[in-house]
């Protein structure tokens, strides 16, 4: 990474008063793989995405753990666990890393809070320092957050497995698809299945009103984000 490159981030980053800083890993890591080289790989990536985040300043790093594919999700968290071990083992950093809830596809090994909660719980504080919580992947995973009692089971879960302060970011976004069909697929603000309702209740509730938003609906033009945005700011009551 260029030290001058660097250098501006850090100056844009004082000067507009950006806190906290996000980094978002590679897709292309996979900590659940049965297959040795690919591991490998993840892991080597992940401990690179790390160096680049303190490089930076960045003060977490968001990343998907990866897919068991036909493999049992114990199974999958069993790896990633021993992946992300390795990785604590490797060096400590300023950055620290965030789990990313997943929408329930096929070998997804971290689409409950229990499961993000197991993982945390297995490979300690030293690298992990809580989760980020996508709104369309947790609907699709089978909580349904359109509704008060969808937004309490999270908020509950989350308070019992591992405390709400572990949220330290929300991926605001919208489903493209309906309840429950385990398919990751967002949309922009209100026009999905979990709607402006749901959504401006979610923001709204207790647990989640002070956790830090970030979103990641569709950009088919440069009109798509401040339109999303404007009804995101619409949503806050305080």
């Amino acid at each position: 990474m260029p030290e001058e490159g660097i250098a501006k981030f850090r100056e844009l980053r004082t000067a507009l008063g950006l806190h906290p800083v996000f980094i978002h890993t590679s897709y292309l890591i996979n900590l659940a793989s049965a297959k040795p080289d690919l591991l490998e790989r993840s892991i080597a990536l992940l401990i690179r995405e790390m160096d680049s985040a303190d490089l930076v300043g960045a003060d977490h790093v968001v990343l998907h753990t990866g897919s068991a594919s036909r493999d049992d999700g114990e199974t999958g968290r069993r790896r990633a666990v021993k992946a992300l071990s390795t990785v604590s083992r490797k060096h400590t950093w300023k950055s620290s890393l965030l789990l990313e809830n997943t929408a329930g596809e096929r070998g997804d090994i971290s689409s409950r809070i229990i499961d993000l909660a197991e993982i945390m719980d297995k490979t300690g504080d030293a690298l992990i320092g809580g989760i980020c919580l996508d709104t369309c992947h947790a609907f699709q995973a089978g909580y349904e957050i359109s509704k008060e009692e969808g937004v309490a089971e999270v908020a509950e879960e989350i308070e019992r497995h591992m405390g709400l302060e572990k949220v330290k970011l929300i991926h605001l976004n919208d489903s493209k698809r309906a309840f429950n069909s385990r398919v990751d697929r967002h949309e922009h603000i209100g026009s999905g299945a979990i709607g402006t309702d749901g959504l401006g209740r979610f923001i709204n509730h207790p647990a989640f009103r002070d956790v830090p938003l970030i979103l990641e609906t569709p950009k088919k033009s440069d009109d798509d984000d401040p339109r999303n945005l404007k009804i995101v700011r619409g949503f806050f009551k305080w």
